[in-house]
């Protein structure tokens, strides 16, 4: 009858599994799968011994901006539900947690004891898992690498149903390190103990730098930046002309308690970190255009004057997204791209020849962030590598293909390459190029799930999964 579910659907619900359509953050190419949702890891674990041709992959919160956490016809695993925070060792700094804990619910948890999170990407609405997975990085990954420099262990569910828990050092580091970055393709990360960092306050001690133009922003960037421990930077890529690259940069350290005013001292540790606001998703396309970048950038330039010892709240200086929950419908139905790449400092030449490119070819991006990296680390599929990095959000239109085309084309040819989590639309073939350890990689992969079970939207793509 009309209305009523049929006793699979029933059954499948009960079983915490349903029918979704699914999206990256940037909410291109959806695809539908069957989703999981449970705690309960002996389910999980059945259903990755059990999962069908099309295989099985983990999804967090979301916010990769491609196809990684999309497996079409498949099955996903929703971690979300796999949120607990099993223990916080103060003394130790250590914290013991789910892979499906976000990284703002372990941050509320374990500020007020002094602790933090020692990476944190541009939004705190990522799981641990997803941080893994992915390799992340923040402003700061100059002074303290990507976040999994800072896992302690992880326990992960292999092809086989079994847990295996992996150290950086233990005796199955290479599977540790393929992990590492390994978007979720040898297995799933079910827990994990990360070391913390220890602070006096939650809040942060700025400077602000205006920057006239892009050749001005990169010589302030290259001066001082080793004396901060954050440092990132925003300019503007709609004004041409003279102050074409226009921008600022801000930069700082954890505050101490000397540096608060009277007023903050009261409560140095209290988590100041509101959301203001949804989205709703009613954004027509072609909201962001020429007309509204450029009043955006006005906006934002202006505000962001140079002032040195500013102390700013974590929303303030790291988070200001998140302020506004599914700020991605912004973008429009047809959603958005997130272009990032990084190439070695000494082919700087290409980070204006690539912002050259995007004005020239009408595409527009209102938020656009360069930052410079420290050293990589050992992980065949982390992003990070020494030098700099620069990220634009570009609306889909026509003709955006033919612009990431030419892009790749240039990064490549600067010994640079794109990050896995923000891709949605490279090849295979450009993809290999860009990481020549990829062959290691899989080997290790192919070892681990020899049967290929763990597969996604992305890895079929890319081929990262081949056989």
């Amino acid at each position: 009858m009309p209305g009523l579910k049929s006793r699979t659907s029933a059954q499948d619900e009960a079983a915490g599994r349903s029918t979704r359509r699914l999206t990256g953050w940037g909410r291109t190419a959806p695809t539908t799968a069957t989703v999981l949702h449970t705690a309960d890891l002996d389910v999980i674990a059945e259903a990755v011994r059990t999962a069908g041709p099309r295989g099985v992959i983990a999804r967090g919160l979301g916010r990769s901006y491609g196809d990684s956490a999309q497996n079409a016809g498949g099955l996903v695993v929703d971690m979300t539900a796999l949120n607990r925070i099993h223990h916080i060792d103060v003394d130790a700094a250590v914290a013991d947690v789910d892979a499906g804990c976000s990284l703002d619910t372990l941050l509320r948890a374990v500020v007020p004891h002094g602790l933090w999170v020692p990476v944190l990407p541009g939004t705190r609405q990522v799981t641990v898992g997803g941080a893994i997975g992915a390799d992340i990085h923040g402003g700061n990954h100059h002074t303290q690498g990507t976040f999994t420099r800072h896992v302690l262990s992880m326990d992960l569910l292999t092809a086989d149903g079994q847990i295996r828990t992996l150290t950086p050092d233990g005796p199955e580091r290479e599977l540790f390190l393929a992990t590492t970055a390994g978007m979720g393709l040898t297995g799933i990360v079910l827990r994990a103990k990360i070391r913390l960092d220890r602070v006096e306050t939650s809040y942060f001690i700025a400077d602000v730098e205006q920057a006239t133009d892009f050749d001005d922003m990169l010589e302030r960037l290259q001066h001082n930046d080793e004396n901060y421990t954050y440092s990132k930077t925003w300019f503007d890529s709609v004004t041409k002309g003279q102050h074409m690259g226009r921008g600022f940069l801000l930069r700082g350290s954890s505050a101490k308690l000397s540096d608060l005013p009277p007023e903050l001292r009261k409560d140095p540790l209290k988590f100041d970190a509101p959301q203001l606001a949804t989205f709703p998703d009613v954004f027509p396309p072609g909201m962001l255009n020429t007309l509204t970048a450029k009043a955006l950038n006005e906006v934002y330039y202006r505000k962001s004057k140079t002032k040195s010892g500013v102390v700013q709240n974590i929303t303030q200086f790291y988070h200001l997204l998140d302020l506004f929950a599914d700020w991605n419908r912004a973008y429009g139905p047809r959603g958005f791209l997130q272009y990032q790449f990084v190439v070695p400092f000494e082919r700087a030449d290409l980070l204006r020849a690539s912002m050259e490119a995007i004005v020239d070819s009408g595409h527009i991006s209102a938020l656009n962030v360069l930052k410079r990296f420290g050293d990589g680390n050992d992980a065949p599929l982390s992003f990070p590598q020494r030098g700099y990095t620069l990220a634009v959000d570009l609306p889909v239109k026509k003709g955006l293909d033919q612009l990431c085309d030419l892009l790749d084309e240039m990064v490549l040819d600067a010994g640079g390459r794109l990050y896995l989590a923000k891709d949605s639309r490279t090849t295979a073939d450009r993809f290999a190029r860009m990481y020549p350890e990829l062959p290691a990689w899989r080997k290790v992969r192919d070892a681990v799930d020899p049967e290929r079970k763990f597969a996604s939207d992305q890895a079929r793509r890319l081929q990262l999964v081949t056989g």
